[in-house]
């Protein structure tokens, strides 16, 4: 089971930005799929944005233009850069990595409260 530790996050106003950091146990080429979830209040888990070990990307509709997810080789992190931040963007954020069968069968993070002020 890979371990996974994120960081960043925090308050912002609106049209502000954050930056999230996910440092898994392993290196973050040898994992297949890794990617940032949120859960809102009330709302089910969304995907935010995902990044393949061959550097396909993959985000929201609600974040493209905004958000950009890059991994760090010298860091060992995936990071996922957050501008123009929206009240709607409040939620809690999940660091995911897994195998390509999907996030329920892989390794969560702990989360991280992003909350957006208006």
């Amino acid at each position: 089971q890979v371990q996974l530790v994120e960081s960043g996050g925090g308050l912002v106003q609106a049209g502000g930005s954050l930056r999230l950091s996910c440092a898994p146990s392993v290196s973050i080429f040898s994992i297949n799929v890794m990617g940032w979830y949120r859960r809102a209040p009330g709302k089910e888990r969304e995907s935010v944005a995902t990044i393949t070990s061959d550097g396909r990307i993959k985000y929201a509709d609600s974040v493209k233009g905004r958000f950009t997810i890059s991994r760090d080789s010298a860091k060992n992190t995936v990071n996922l850069q957050m501008n123009s931040l929206k009240p709607e963007d409040t939620a809690v954020y999940y660091c995911n990595a897994e195998k390509g069968l999907g996030p329920d069968f892989g390794s969560w993070g702990q989360g991280t409260q992003v909350t957006v002020s208006s």
